[in-house]
Order: C-alpha cells, then sequence, then structure tokens
C-alpha cells in the first residue's frame, strides 16, 4: 500500500488543475468529472468546493488575475494613458496563457477582493488627472471590455500560440472572396498579426477617451 499522502482536496488545488487541464481541452471539454479524474478523486467530491461549473470558473477567473497581478509593480508616476496601456496589455497577456482564457475570464465574478487594491489605485490615479469617477469607470471598463472582446476573438482563430483553427487560411479566404477584392484583402488585416490588431485598436481607445472627456 502506497504511504504516499496525497496533497489535501481545497479550492485552490481544483482551481490549478481546471487550469491546467483548461490548456489541454479547452473550455468545452473542461468537465467537472474531467477534473475529478485528473485529481483522481470522485466528481461529488469537488461539489464540496463549487456548487457548480460556473463557481469554478469564478475561482479560476479569480485565480487567473491573482497570477497576473502577483509582483506587479503599480508605477505611482504614471500617466492615466500609461496606466491603460499597461493594463490592457497586461490583461491580453494574462489571458493569452490559458486556451480559452478570455471566455473563462469574461462573466466570471472574482470571489476574493483582490482586484479592489489595483482598482482603486487606477481610479484615484485618473481622477487626480481631471476624471470625474464616472468617466474613470467608464473610459477603465471600456478598456477592459475592449481586452475581453479583442482576445475572444484572437482566441478563437489561434486557440494557443502556434496554433490556427481551420477555416483561416488568408490565401483560401482569399480565393473564396475573390469577387470582393476589398473584403479578401482586409482577411490578413483581421486575421494576422494580432499584436499590431491590439495595439492599434488600443491606441484608437485611448485617444478616443482623451478627446471623448477632454483629459489631455
Amino acid at each position: 500500500m502506497s504511504t504516499e499522502r496525497r496533497a489535501p482536496l481545497d479550492r485552490a488545488r481544483v482551481a490549478d488543475t481546471a487550469l491546467k487541464l483548461l490548456n489541454e481541452v479547452g473550455l468545452e471539454g473542461l468537465t467537472l468529472r474531467a477534473i475529478a479524474k485528473e485529481l483522481d478523486v470522485k466528481a461529488p467530491a469537488l461539489y464540496w468546493h463549487f456548487k457548480d461549473k460556473q463557481a469554478l470558473l469564478d475561482e479560476m477567473a479569480t485565480e487567473m488575475y491573482r497570477r497576473m497581478v502577483a509582483g506587479a509593480f503599480l508605477d505611482p508616476d504614471d500617466t492615466w494613458r500609461e496606466r491603460m496601456l499597461k493594463s490592457a496589455r497586461g490583461l491580453r497577456a494574462a489571458l493569452l496563457g490559458y486556451r480559452d482564457g478570455a471566455k473563462v475570464y469574461s462573466g466570471s465574478r472574482f470571489t476574493g477582493i483582490e482586484h479592489a487594491e489595483q482598482m482603486e489605485d487606477s481610479l484615484r490615479l485618473f481622477t487626480a488627472a481631471g476624471f470625474t469617477l464616472a468617466q474613470a469607470a467608464r473610459a477603465l471598463s471600456t478598456m477592459y471590455l475592449y481586452t475581453i472582446g479583442f482576445v475572444t476573438e484572437e482566441q478563437g482563430v489561434e486557440p494557443r500560440p502556434g496554433e490556427r483553427r481551420e477555416g483561416y487560411d488568408m490565401t483560401e479566404r482569399a480565393r473564396l472572396l475573390a469577387d470582393f477584392p476589398l473584403s479578401a484583402q482586409a482577411g490578413a488585416l483581421m486575421f494576422e498579426d494580432y499584436d499590431r490588431h491590439f495595439e492599434e485598436g488600443l491606441a484608437v481607445l485611448v485617444t478616443g477617451v482623451g478627446a471623448r472627456f477632454g483629459i489631455g
């Protein structure tokens, strides 16, 4: 009989296992049964910690956030523009670390209040720059929604770095759209070079926020 002691089954261990499995099977294949098998327990054991899959997704999103901000430095000398750019880039990088990361993160509810520290700091920075609290909240939430939406679409084409879903061959797309030359050419702009695409859209967003609220 093995005398090796397994780590206790708790929320942290379940969430960590789920995040690892997510990279292998994606969100669709991430079932409580599959997670339980990976943990070598019966599926009902997970319900002691999570009432349903959404509760687990909430914890997974929270853990993703914890890892994203671990060791992160909030520079008090940031301008509001610099903070918005850093936040968006950091969030995108974190989401791209997991297959279907944006889908897991989107709509999930944090299970702790760790996010409040960074939120408070950013809101304080924005209001000090001249934004009202409502304007600051709108600017930051718009940046968040842009990033989530962008990565959701990005991962729909490239689930993981180096992977590409069938149906997104630009040569074949151009052939099929030969009668629509502008649409054919636009494919490479929409479905390739996501780093550049993201940065260009982010620049438009930041410039738009400044113009909309009259903040330099």
